[in-house]
């Protein structure tokens, strides 16, 4: 079985194996499924899940974290909210009435969630579609068609977002999208001049017949099976950040929707919050055929994020995508849930 065989295999989890008759952690167990399919930093699969007999608890594996990319661990935060909305969402689908509380226990920093069954109740169309789109979702690199995002389908993600308690700004003048640029650009450059930065970035990045269920492999950015064996090496051995630098300005200035979303505050739970909303905007847009994938370099870089906060001026970023519409992409690997599950 070649690896991309391997990676598809965890994409096609079949909602009719749900086990409707099995116990609640039987469940639980299978709704993980889901969650694991959620996007990461570096598709590092931060998560781990601890599955009861009433609910699941959301635990940080922070052997996956970036301490470069990532010092705080923001981002490695961020991901696992996302992983989160899935596993909620997917228990909304099947049913489930359930509640979920964030950073329940003090002094447990690494128990980021509990979700608990409360009992049944019907889903909603939304959550129908939203379900739905769990694996449709890809991070997709590739540029985007010229064709506008829709103002109302603009407006929608940014109530998609609210409702999760974050905020999502869209860039959409020519001016601010160019501002943008020239900051993502600059980070480019700043992020690529640092060895170590070149070296953590190069260990997530994978030839495309790697067996590796985690990191990106060379497809993901368009390389084929020959320069995504060599891609490891250019990134770790010599400094990109000119090139990149003008390739991620193009981008960015040529994409139809760059989108800010932040939150009020900058805590783990506000993370958590950005990673919820993260979800749940991205798989709104996925169910209208949009999609999206990241430019977060004003946001790693310290002294860029508050010149990026200036720009929007809604509150602190935590993460800059760009939208828009195009050809499909194929998935990136994933760890199956057995692994990821206490």
């Amino acid at each position: 079985m070649s690896g991309t065989d391997d990676v598809i295999d965890a994409w096609e989890i079949s909602e009719g194996d749900f086990p409707s008759d099995g116990t609640t952690k039987e469940k639980l167990s299978f709704l993980v499924n889901y969650a694991v399919l959620a996007p990461s930093s570096h598709n590092t699969q931060p998560w781990l899940f601890s599955v009861g007999d009433a609910g699941v608890e959301l635990i940080a594996d922070r052997t996956r974290a970036l301490p470069i990319a990532d010092p705080d661990d923001r981002s490695l935060t961020i991901s696992c909210g996302a992983a989160l909305f899935n596993l909620f969402i997917a228990a909304r689908h099947f049913g489930l009435d359930v509640s979920v509380a964030l950073l329940p226990e003090e002094g447990s920093p690494d128990l980021l969630a509990r979700v608990s069954v409360r009992g049944r109740k019907a889903p909603s169309d939304e959550e129908g579609r939203l379900f739905n789109s769990i694996k449709a979702r890809r991070t997709n690199r590739m540029p985007f068609d010229k064709k506008a995002v829709r103002k109302d389908l603009i407006e929608k993600l940014k109530k998609a977002a609210r409702s999760e308690g974050a905020w999502l700004h869209a860039a959409e003048s020519t001016d601010e999208k160019a501002r943008i640029a020239a900051l993502i650009a600059e980070g480019d450059r700043i992020q690529a001049a640092n060895r170590q930065f070149r070296r953590e970035l190069a260990a997530w990045i994978h030839p495309n017949r790697s067996r590796s269920r985690d990191g990106m492999p060379g497809y993901a950015f368009g390389m084929g099976d020959l320069a995504s064996s060599a891609g490891p090496f250019l990134i770790r051995t010599f400094d990109w950040g000119k090139g990149r630098a003008a390739k991620d300005k193009q981008l960015a200035s040529g994409s139809p929707l760059l989108a800010v979303l932040g939150t009020k505050g900058d805590s783990a739970r506000d993370w958590l919050v950005a990673g919820m909303a993260l979800s749940r905007v991205l798989l709104l847009a996925r169910s209208e055929g949009v999609w999206g994938s990241y430019l977060n370099q004003p946001i790693e870089v310290a002294e860029l994020r508050p010149r990026l906060g200036e720009l929007v001026g809604d509150g602190v970023p935590q993460l800059l995508m760009r939208m828009g519409y195009g050809p499909g992409v194929l998935p990136t690997p994933r760890r199956p849930a057995n692994e990821v599950m206490l």
